[in-house]
């Protein structure tokens, strides 16, 4: 436990899990003797176990209310609506706290790079994800859900919880969170096929076998493999041996080999050994050519000169995710993470920046699940209380100060527990499971001035 002279103020940007985990450690590695403000552009909390974990998956958005007493801890303050670069800048952090440590997560989909992607039609992952997870930056986009056959490239975690929610009707959802405007755009859906599509084999596929059969599971959707798609080369027979997590996954694939059920209304086809070569149409998504792929020696993919079209009206890519640079921040532009060393930012000259840290995947890059980020910020908050424990200046000015003259419309604790509860209330009125998300930046902000 590190002890301070006087309390140390910590400014924490981003309040999904890393920043929020950051600050719990603040709190404990200093018995408390912190000050800790956790902001966000967003007037809620949570970050992805919010806007992220599918709206299905109620177990781990629980982990919110975990998160939740975190901010309720003494010393702890969360100022929501408030975005670094453009109400505060980086330099205006350095003034008024001790230490900064960015937590901003990765924000952006990778691109394929290949013809055709940006046609209407082809699709960011996360922004159908945003969109059905109810977050104010997607409320008012538009889904073409009127096509019968959808293409998700990529075998995760993400694309499978895509695969899932296309594949659900919109009753199915109702007891969930998704927004009221979500349900009824989901409720006209033409959707009869989705395909998933690898470009590696089975042995590779990188979502988690728990994810995985739940696909298996839908009522209203059958599923299918094809059985040469399962052929594994040696290296992956033997991965497949011995790694738990491979001999999960391959055996519930092998499961979906055999004839799909004939009697339901939508159908998941899962592809491997496919890459998509490119995204065919005129002015919309018209059908995805794909090319057939192997192994080399060396193990890494290429493609056999065999192709397929697939008749798609749409393309959801879910090929990974990457951090976006901060103002006036060190960025690795090939790695796409701020260069740092156990969360310390390192300086284009190799030295550590000072009063400056990372934690999440803008630190290590998108591995791992919501627990990883808890010993990822312990870590980054050991490494700042040893330098900020030897350091003898104060900040020149408070946050207060500077929030109150630029005349923020600061988004409280208090306000989003507003939000929280007009959202309750609202699943009450519909009679929809324990909360309906408000989704449009003028109903949120809307519910959080409730008291004013």
């Amino acid at each position: 436990m590190t002890r301070m002279a006087s309390p140390a103020r910590v400014a924490v940007i981003g309040s999904g899990p890393a920043g929020i985990y950051a600050a719990e450690a603040l709190v404990k590695q200093t018995g408390g003797d912190v000050r800790v403000d956790v902001f966000d552009r967003l007037p809620t909390p949570y970050g992805l176990v919010r806007y992220g974990v599918a709206p299905d998956h109620t177990s781990i958005k629980s982990i919110a209310r975990y998160l939740q007493k975190v901010l309720e801890t003494a010393g702890v303050r969360f100022f929501g609506c408030v975005e670094l670069g453009r109400d505060i800048t980086r330099a205006d952090l350095l003034d008024c706290y001790d230490a900064v440590i960015y937590s901003t997560g990765a924000m952006v989909d990778r691109h394929m790079r290949i013809p055709g992607e940006d046609l209407p039609g082809s699709i960011a992952a996360t922004d159908f994800v945003n969109w059905y997870c109810g977050h104010p930056d997607a409320a008012d986009h538009e889904f073409d859900l009127s096509v019968e056959e959808v293409a998700v490239i990529g075998v995760g975690n993400v694309a499978v919880d895509v695969v899932r929610i296309l594949a659900k009707t919109a009753g199915e959802l109702r007891e969930t969170d998704v927004p009221e405007q979500v349900i009824e755009v989901l409720s006209r859906s033409r959707v009869k096929r989705v395909h998933m599509i690898g470009r590696r084999g089975p042995a590779q596929a990188k979502f988690t076998t728990k994810e995985a059969r739940e696909l298996g599971e839908l009522p209203n959707a059958s599923i299918h493999v094809s059985p040469e798609d399962m052929d594994l080369d040696p290296a992956s027979a033997e991965l497949a041996e011995s790694d738990r997590h491979v001999r999960g996954n391959v055996k519930v694939l092998n499961a979906w080999t055999g004839e799909p059920a004939a009697d339901r209304a939508r159908h998941i086809d899962v592809r491997f050994w496919r890459a998509p070569a490119e995204i065919i149409g005129t002015d919309r998504v018209e059908g995805l050519r794909l090319e057939r792929t192997r192994l080399d020696d060396s193990g890494r993919v290429t493609g056999t000169g065999e192709f397929e079209t697939l008749p798609v009206g749409m393309v959801l890519r879910s090929v990974g995710y990457q951090s976006v640079p901060l103002e006036g921040v060190p960025f690795d532009e090939r790695s796409f993470v701020v260069p740092n060393e156990g969360g310390r930012i390192i300086g284009t000259d190799g030295a550590p920046v000072p009063r400056e840290y990372v934690a999440g995947w803008i630190k290590r890059g998108p591995t791992g699940v919501v627990g990883t980020n808890k010993s990822d910020a312990a870590e980054t908050v050991r490494n700042l209380l040893e330098d900020v424990a030897g350091a003898g200046t104060a900040p020149e000015r408070t946050i207060e100060e500077l929030l109150e003259s630029r005349g923020l419309p600061v988004v409280t604790y208090d306000d989003w527990l507003n939000l929280d509860a007009a959202e309750i209330a609202l699943a009450r009125s519909l009679d929809r499971g324990e909360r309906v998300k408000l989704a449009r930046w003028e109903a949120m902000t809307s519910a959080c001035r409730k008291h004013e």
